[in-house]
């Protein structure tokens, strides 16, 4: 086999290990919905989620930190505030909006973290948005108020609520990506998302262990198996196969695969929760697509 067909069976795995790894991402939004029919409560469900995950988020820490330099105290409590900020709060905030909203405008919603992303960059450190990124960012966010409007005439009080949550949940994990370059360059991506995120599960069995007594861990089974699901093949299974998929066609376009998980979301809300596919949710997720894809397009011809 010569390099040229080397390249591209790489380039093709790498396509299909991010397809696939951002379908199972967005199947989180599905088991958690379906776990609520069984009557369980967010911070119940996210300790059954994190507990399962624990071993396997630590076991990926303990594999990338071999042969490498201790963590000083600042990286430390970089890991802390990190593990905090992108995967305890903003995974709590998700569960918890979750309980009020369809799975799809919560992709939708979440969907929009690279803009998020990039205002957090204009009010921590004064970068300039370009217009065409705010076209993107205008587009998108219409898409996602149409779907919002449409939610909100059919649930009311309770979707402004979960609309709410999520959108801090993105605020959060924004927060993480924004200040986790430095930790990364230092530490590597996997040993970071293994000790980050060993972190959070710690503090989201600590917050059901605090606020919940020991009877509210008595579940159905099926919570117990959904939540096996949701830490294996929607948490630990898909982060490992976009870490392998960015090593080989690179982030940018790893990220623009990513644009499968509205609609992946959407389809499984429907097949299998019965959320109606409407003509306003179609248009939204049109408009929520097509505006991150303006905008990724103008950021990657803006880089330097």
């Amino acid at each position: 086999m010569d390099k040229a067909q080397v390249a591209h069976k790489s380039i093709a795995t790498g396509l299909l290990l991010a397809t696939v790894g951002a379908i199972a991402f967005s199947g989180k939004a599905i088991i958690v919905k379906l776990a609520y029919r069984h009557g369980v409560d967010a911070v119940t469900l996210i300790m059954y989620r994190m507990l399962f995950a624990l071993p396997i988020f630590a076991l990926m820490a303990w594999w990338a930190s071999r042969g490498k330099p201790p963590l000083t105290r600042r990286d430390w409590w970089g890991v802390v505030g990190l593990g905090v900020t992108g995967y305890y709060l903003a995974s709590y905030l998700d569960f918890a909006g979750l309980s009020y909203i369809s799975a799809s405008l919560e992709r939708l919603i979440l969907y929009l973290n690279p803009t998020l992303v990039l205002l957090l960059g204009l009010v921590l450190y004064k970068r300039k948005i370009h217009r065409q990124q705010a076209l993107g960012m205008l587009i998108s966010y219409c898409g996602v108020v149409l779907v919002f409007g449409h939610e909100i005439n059919l649930q009311g009080a309770d979707a402004a609520l979960g609309a709410l949550l999520v959108f801090l949940s993105a605020i959060s994990y924004a927060v993480y990506l924004s200040f986790s370059g430095e930790l990364v360059r230092r530490l590597g991506s996997l040993r970071l998302v293994g000790l980050a995120t060993t972190v959070a599960c710690l503090l989201c069995i600590a917050q059901f262990v605090l606020l919940r007594p020991w009877s509210a861990a008595v579940v159905a089974p099926e919570v117990i198996w959904l939540s096996v699901l949701n830490a294996t093949l929607c948490t630990a299974v898909p982060v490992l196969m976009v870490m392998m998929a960015i090593e080989r066609i690179g982030a940018s376009m790893a990220a623009q695969t990513g644009l499968v998980g509205p609609m992946s979301t959407i389809l499984m809300g429907v097949v299998i929760l019965g959320e109606p596919f409407t003509a306003w949710v179609a248009a939204g997720t049109l408009l929520v697509i097509a505006g991150i894809f303006v905008f990724t397009r103008s950021a990657r011809a803006s880089a330097p």
